[in-house]
């Protein structure tokens, strides 16, 4: 059921965010940083104004915090890492770096902000251990639910080294003597989908709260040519998200291919931020494109016209407004990313998956297990069966009803309303006595009593 907006008077509240600088773990965010802003309760984030500003635009307090960034220098992973290994180089390689860059960050943006509640990301698990030593409630942001629906039960060895690890970095950041597992706050996990995807949880099911996505507007980053679409056909958008077209040039390729087969059927917007397909494929070298989302405000805001208008049926892009254009498409082919999937159902568009690594073959097996899409080997699929998918999610009429089930659960469910409602509750729990301990030293005794919101 949904929560209500505002079941009773709510005293003003602070709740900071702790996010890693990926757009797909900042976005949940924004819907319910303004549903607690129209509540009346201040917010601020910690993490990088670079990625955080860009999304919630200049006016948010972003508290800034180091680390590295995916993609770039150690945290460069290479595009044929998969499975096991891809997890292992993801904790060793990015997040166990970042969560150790960003703990003076958000220990200084606790200390001047004084939130009543932090909420911190899954997979930034900085926010919860500095959190727990500094004796501040926190709750879990989930953005994606592989990690409590079981996905490592059949791995137990990689599980143990991720508690193991867990506690290494508690043991530098954190509160050596502290019990909770920083990936699930032991008040409150939000989690940014449904049972009606996710499945039950196999683990911290007494503190999951399944709000459905967050949806929320963007700052608006570059033009779309909207006029291009034709209202009489169908629409298929294929996008790999923001962090995988390093391993993309060969499935984006295959998907041109298949959708050229079907010329004069549906439109296809092909979503390629690196450029990827004007290298490997001549074809589509003069396809209009449009601004790269990652352009910052320091960089020029270059908008290029199409440069070819007679092509009615490939529309290649480096960015797109995702959120408005999946109200205009019929299907979408992507890498199963948890934000790009639940956007998608949240829509009621069916899906064809082509799971990468990280969660994204758990976010697949829910896609399929739901009856919403179907999956093929991102690594292995050609364009013949890249078709034959794209035809079926588009004619069989299970698929969509699948997809509108799950959607229906999404919008039930409350998103940002019902988030913001959980961490309401939070914030006026009772009064907590806590013992502060820096990351190393001795411990200093500190007792928190705020009633009413004043510190």
């Amino acid at each position: 059921m949904s929560e209500p907006s505002r079941t009773r008077e709510v005293p003003p509240r602070r709740f900071l965010f702790v996010v890693p600088p990926l757009v797909g773990h900042v976005n949940p965010t924004l819907g319910v940083a303004a549903e607690l802003t129209a509540r009346g309760h201040q917010v601020a984030w910690a993490g990088m104004p670079e990625v955080v500003q860009r999304l919630t635009g200049q006016g948010a307090t972003v508290y800034r915090c180091a680390g590295p960034v995916l993609g770039e220098g150690g945290a460069d992973r290479p595009p044929d890492v998969r499975g096991p290994a891809a997890l292992k180089f993801l904790w060793e390689r990015f997040l166990v770096p970042l969560a150790e860059a960003m703990a003076p960050g958000v220990a200084k943006a606790i200390r001047e902000f004084r939130p009543d509640v932090v909420i911190a990301d899954q997979q930034t698990v900085a926010g919860g251990l500095v959190a727990e030593r500094l004796g501040v409630r926190w709750a879990t942001s989930a953005t994606t639910s592989a990690e409590f629906t079981g996905a490592l039960d059949g791995m137990p060895k990689i599980d143990a080294w991720l508690d193991g690890l867990m506690a290494e970095v508690r043991g530098r950041i954190g509160d050596p003597e502290g019990t909770a597992d920083p990936r699930f706050s032991p008040d409150l996990v939000l989690a940014f989908t449904t049972e009606e995807l996710a499945g039950r949880p196999a683990r911290a099911g007494d503190r999951i709260h399944y709000v459905g996505p967050s949806i929320a507007g963007r700052p608006a980053t570059a033009d779309f040519p909207w006029a291009w679409l034709d209202p009489a056909r169908p629409a298929v958008l294929v996008t790999l998200g923001t962090a995988n077209t390093d391993a993309g040039a060969r499935f984006l390729t295959e998907c041109l291919e298949a959708v050229r087969a079907r010329a004069g059927r549906f439109q296809t917007v092909i979503v390629d931020p690196d450029g990827v397909l004007a290298r490997a494929t001549p074809d589509v070298r003069n396809t209009p494109a449009t601004l790269d989302v990652r352009n910052t405000p320091a960089a020029p805001e270059v908008r290029n016209a199409p440069a070819a208008p007679d092509d009615k049926d490939v529309l290649v892009c480096r960015y797109v407004p995702q959120l408005t254009l999946l109200k205009r498409v019929n299907a979408v082919v992507c890498h199963a990313g948890h934000n790009t999937v639940c956007e998608t159902l949240w829509h009621g568009v069916p899906l064809v998956v082509a799971p990468i690594r990280d969660d994204q073959p758990v976010v697949a097996a829910q896609v399929v297990d739901a009856g919403a899409g179907i999956r093929v080997r991102f690594g292995r699929v050609r364009a013949a069966a890249l078709g034959e998918a794209l035809d079926a999610v588009l004619d069989e009429p299970r698929y969509r009803a699948a997809a509108e089930r799950v959607s229906a659960s999404f919008r039930t469910a409350g998103g940002a309303t019902a988030a913001a409602t959980h961490l309401e509750r939070l914030a006026t729990a009772s009064a907590v006595t806590h013992v502060e301990r820096p990351a190393t030293g001795t411990a200093a005794t500190h007792t928190t009593t705020n009633p009413g919101g004043e510190r």
